[in-house]
């Protein structure tokens, strides 16, 4: 009896002991995440389409009167706005409200659960590896991905739908053993899907083949058919209350549209084929790259263990998935990231217990190639070079550091370029974030600040003016406050003939070419000239 209880007593503390070591790891990662996803958030403009666009419906719902419908039925220039639940909308809005309209209110909500995903990560490591390494490792591996950083950041959808998805993840996992878990299930699956519509089925779907394979039992449990009903009622709700509203309008455009077609058809021209996602994670996925094909193999020679069915079933099938739909968006891929790290940060793991490892030779040979690429790269931005930019250098100078020292150290069998890759990655991301290229999209087309406000300054509210620029941008729709139409110089033209208080935002050649009678030129910026028609 005595040995029991001294057994029983060793068994809590030693519970209590890891649990609070796990405290401790969530927090550090918590504060690592928020850093790196918050620095310089509001320093640049928001993005054209996405972030333009929900920045937009989020203004549009924090200005409705109190008394409104507008948080269940938003709008966007006044049109009844169909693509996306507004979950996202509404935390964006009441950021608003609390720090007024501008970029880092725009990007926090986002930023933050993006952040928050990091250590849900960490928490399903725990959950599915038997030792807490591989836990760590993924989750540093995870916080170090520069798409999810990136995207994390941006006043989009897919940072959240990440989180939420992870939460749901988090829950199915814990109820294997606690029932209760199931209801957060649920949640996680009613917040994706009140974020980014019917895409939270494709996720649900990998919930439950892993269970499928894993723990079949759970599937036929009450709880968890109560759990997923629970989640699937305010779904409902909303879907309902949206066809409510706009009938048969909202079945066309809100669910076919926006949603199904995408699977069959290129919705706005985004097609491409089907190893696209591939290469997206080839692009953007070094240097951990370097060590997935490992930690695919290895999940696939321990496929018996709940870690490794976890990644085969994430990765296979989200991948599959996306692959075949016809509409390629590079966001489409992100949910795939955290599986990624899991089966990366199993393998680092496995080298960091193995005592006098020898690394395999194109592990070594690739970060030599990567010290070499980012020290050619931070000499060809040096001051003394044509295309000179002290920032990129900097950047680049810190990833060749790391690099090089990375390669020393793994040719010597020093588990130790494990820290330098993933501290150098880490500092590299910051640096980077604190620059204005983060957000490189701001370079396809001119500033659309300065033309924002010589818009908004010269014009009327809720004035729709025409431009010559080839393609909408919802960013500057934000700026301005305004309604701006792409159309062709013979619209145009037509335009400027039959309203007698037409205004129009173009370019010189454009300007030239049409020789518009009695125009009043109202202000000129980056080559752009606002005109309205009408007596000087």
């Amino acid at each position: 009896m005595r040995d029991r209880f001294h057994w029983d007593f060793a068994k809590k503390f030693d519970y209590r002991r890891n649990s609070k070591v796990d405290w401790l790891w969530i927090l550090a990662l918590l504060l690592a995440a928020v850093l790196v996803y918050s620095i310089n958030l509001g320093g640049l403009a928001l993005r054209d389409w996405d972030e333009g666009t929900v920045a937009q419906v989020a203004r549009e719902i924090w200005r409705a009167p109190a008394n409104s419908w507008r948080w269940l039925h938003p709008t966007l220039g006044g049109t009844p706005y169909l693509n996306k639940p507004p979950l996202m909308h509404l935390l964006i809005a009441e950021a608003y409200s609390l720090g007024g309209v501008n970029e880092w209110t725009s990007r926090l909500p986002g930023a933050m659960l993006s952040a928050i995903s990091v250590p849900l990560l960490y928490c399903i490591g725990r959950e599915v590896f038997p030792r807490r390494s591989p836990a760590i490792f993924s989750a540093l591996v995870y916080l170090t991905l520069l798409p999810m950083v990136r995207h994390g950041r941006l006043a989009m959808l897919d940072g959240a739908v990440v989180c939420f998805f992870l939460l749901m993840m988090l829950c199915v996992l814990r109820s294997r053993r606690n029932l209760r878990y199931c209801l957060g299930v649920g949640i996680g699956f009613a917040l994706v899907c009140l974020t980014k519509g019917i895409i939270g089925l494709l996720l649900l779907a990998i919930a439950l083949l892993f269970l499928l394979w894993d723990t079949p039992r759970l599937l036929t449990s009450p709880y968890l058919c109560v759990g997923v009903f629970i989640g699937a009622a305010p779904v409902t709700w909303w879907y309902l209350s949206q066809w409510l509203e706009y009938g048969n309008t909202f079945t066309h455009t809100g669910i076919m549209a926006q949603s199904l077609s995408r699977v069959w058809t290129s919705v706005e021209n985004h097609a491409g084929p089907p190893w696209y996602y591939l290469l997206e994670i080839l692009k953007y996925s070094l240097p951990w790259l370097l060590f997935l094909p490992q930690g695919l193999r290895k999940a696939w020679e321990n496929r018996n263990w709940s870690w490794a069915k976890l990644i085969l079933v994430w990765i296979g099938f989200y991948l599959i998935a996306i692959s075949v739909m016809q509409t390629k968006l590079p966001w489409y891929v992100l949910p795939l990231y955290p599986a990624i790290s899991l089966a990366v940060g199993a393998q680092l793991a496995d080298y960091w217990h193995t005592s006098d490892a020898s690394y395999p030779r194109p592990v070594v040979v690739c970060l030599g190639l990567l010290a070499v690429g980012a020290t050619l790269g931070s000499f060809y931005f040096s001051p003394w070079s044509p295309a000179q930019d002290v920032a990129l250098q900097m950047i680049l100078a810190a990833v060749a550091g790391t690099m090089i020292l990375a390669n020393i150290l793994a040719r010597r069998g020093d588990r130790q370029f494990l820290i330098i890759l993933i501290w150098g990655m880490y500092v590299s991301l910051v640096l980077f974030m604190t620059s204005h290229h983060w957000v490189w999209e701001l370079a396809e087309a001119y500033p659309v600040k300065p033309v924002a406000a010589m818009i908004q300054k010269s014009t009327p509210p809720g004035q729709i003016i025409y431009t010559s620029f080839p393609y909408a941008r919802p960013s500057l729709n934000f700026y301005s406050d305004r309604q701006i139409i792409t159309a062709t110089p013979d619209e145009l033209q037509r335009q400027w003939q039959h309203n007698s208080l037409s205004y129009l935002l173009l370019d010189p050649p454009t300007l030239k070419n049409l020789q518009l009678s009695a125009a009043q030129q109202l202000g000129s910026t980056q080559r752009w000239t606002l005109l309205r028609r009408g007596e000087g």
